[in-house]
């Protein structure tokens, strides 16, 4: 469980071992993706077991992307979850939907690039348990997240919405510390930034973004 007042999520995770990396050096969340498209996608039976390995305390996260209510039905019914993560172009109507059929805690991703982007950070907060504020993936990109991009800060430095919410979108061991520096994260999120290769995770990258983030 992390410690302090920061909250570390783990994203894309694949393998136990990873998973009990994250886990010992203090994430407060795994992540686990079902997206066909994502080189971080796992099976349900995956993720059932690797969510099997989860100590009690910390948060087991389900990414999906426009996912409809047969694919959530399956996951939710067959690995133990806390949190159902919406990466796509999932509408508040449909946010409050999910919510509402599974009674999970819902996260929604909004992208930013820029000042325009911001409004839907309230619309969404409206509904969402959580924000995940993460960097807009380029035009025509395959992946709405896990680009290792990075957005402008300063577009959220000391802004506030209506629930918890967590910084993602390029973050890596150096340079966590100056992101939550700048825009008074409490909570972070990463995928790529712990990876050797794409979709292929680092224990020691691991460890050193938690250390980093926790300081």
């Amino acid at each position: 469980m992390a410690t302090g007042d920061i909250r570390v999520k783990i994203c894309g995770l694949s393998e136990a071992a990873h998973v009990a990396a994250a886990v010992e050096a203090g994430a407060a969340y795994v992540g686990f993706v079902f997206f066909a498209r994502s080189p971080r996608n796992v099976s349900i039976e995956q993720a059932r077991g690797l969510a099997a390995g989860v100590p009690p305390g910390v948060a087991k996260v389900a990414l999906t992307v426009n996912a409809d209510d047969a694919a959530l039905d399956e996951i939710v019914d067959r690995v133990p979850l806390d949190m159902l993560q919406l990466h796509g172009a999932e509408s508040p109507a449909r946010v409050a939907q999910v919510k509402a059929r599974y009674g999970l805690p819902v996260m929604k991703a909004v992208g930013v690039a820029e000042a325009d982007d911001l409004p839907a950070l309230a619309e969404y907060g409206r509904v969402a348990d959580q924000l995940l504020v993460d960097a807009k993936p380029p035009k025509g990109a395959d992946l709405p997240g896990g680009n290792g991009l990075v957005f402008d800060w300063r577009l959220i430095a000391g802004r506030r919405w209506p629930v918890p919410w967590m910084l993602a979108g390029g973050l890596t061991p150096e340079n966590v510390a100056l992101a939550i520096q700048m825009t008074g994260a409490r909570q972070v999120d990463v995928s790529s930034g712990v990876e050797s290769a794409p979709g292929v995770k680092d224990a020691g990258l691991i460890t050193a973004f938690i250390k980093a983030a926790l300081a």
